[in-house]
């Protein structure tokens, strides 16, 4: 296979590279494009040293089978043409096409087949809390259709990519000397402290997060009857998002039978022992592929209730395993691109 990744340089393009390699994904030919600021680093892959492109207008894409992108929503919606044109499969991280009728939005536990049906070759990455969250209801949605989610979230800094990152750890050294704290990225200082607020708020007083998990999960889900609340709060972790889950189905549903349909679905790993106060967080599941599922129990305010915990990696799961479990589903179930494996 010809793969390309633009926005190389970026959290979710720098694990990409690895995903790829840990995935032992068929990539014959590697190109990596990036910004005037990233042309010209370079990275190793498997051995070999590749130079950072110039993404621009006349960039040839032509060969490349898939195309990752992660460079932001602007530069997807201004160079999607320019990827696509020569047939190459663009699978895009960013919020740009997400809830696009022409583009299907896919995670691949829960809706693979949406992702042969691409008029535009473009296949959107869901926003990660949203990813997280439907691997862990489908599986309940299969024993009683969901009509209800509230959630809240618990997001890294990793959310906010790189440089988010790096300001955490540069917050909590300042603030061990005794310094006042670099605020840039963040609204506020976010080390020892939580931020009610991911992305900027629409009209309705929901954040556009908020508003992503509510579309996304209904086009995912192919579901008009599934109601999401959400609130989504940026919390001083470095890496992996955690949410807490209640939600309602039209049947109520045994916590047994919910439990075993958990521990038997794709991408799910129940962690959930009370006894052993043993449950999952994100320093434990940073780095990890699966979603990871515990604290299952009835809702005490809903007699076909329940509620839970899911903790999942936002740069692995949440963005870059994800697109990569898309084109490998795809080189199983695309006839042009299976015929190339």
């Amino acid at each position: 296979m010809n793969v390309a990744i633009v926005g190389a340089s970026g959290a979710v393009g720098q694990e990409l590279l690895k995903v790829l390699d840990e995935q032992n994904f068929p990539v014959d030919n590697l190109k990596l494009f990036g910004s005037p600021r990233s042309a010209g680093k370079e990275y190793e892959f498997r051995g070999k040293k590749i130079k950072v492109e110039l993404l621009d207008h006349n960039s040839d894409f032509s060969g490349v089978d898939i195309a990752f992108t992660s460079a932001g929503a602007s530069t997807s919606k201004e160079y999607a043409s320019t990827i696509t044109r020569h047939g190459t499969v663009m699978i895009d991280n960013s919020s740009a096409f997400r809830m696009e009728p022409d583009v299907p939005l896919v995670v691949p536990e829960v809706n693979p087949e949406d992702a042969l049906n691409r008029p535009r070759n473009i296949i959107g990455n869901p926003n990660c809390t949203t990813i997280q969250m439907v691997v862990a209801l489908k599986p309940i949605n299969d024993l009683s259709p969901i009509t209800r989610v509230h959630v809240s979230t618990y997001q890294a800094a990793s959310g906010a990519g790189a440089v988010a990152m790096k300001e955490l750890e540069k917050q909590f050294a300042e603030l061990a000397e005794g310094k006042t704290p670099t605020i840039e990225k963040f609204p506020y200082q976010l080390a020892y402290n939580l931020i009610p607020q991911v992305d900027v708020f629409t009209d309705n007083g929901y954040t556009k997060e908020e508003m992503k998990m509510y579309n996304e999960t209904r086009k995912i889900m192919h579901s008009e009857n599934i109601r999401v609340s959400a609130t989504c709060v940026r919390v001083p972790v470095m890496r992996a998002h955690s949410e807490a889950i209640w939600l309602a189905t039209e049947q109520p549903l045994e916590l047994d039978n919910v439990r075993n349909a958990l521990e038997s679905a794709e991408g799910v790993v129940v962690m959930d022992d009370p006894n052993a106060k043993h449950y999952p967080m994100p320093l434990d599941i940073s780095d990890k592929d699966p979603v990871y599922v515990g604290r299952l129990r009835k809702d005490l305010a809903d007699p076909c209730g329940l509620s839970f915990w899911v903790v999942g990696d936002q740069i692995k799961k949440g963005a870059a395993l994800n697109a990569v479990q898309i084109a490998q589903w795809l080189l199983k179930n695309d006839e042009r691109l299976a015929s190339k494996v």
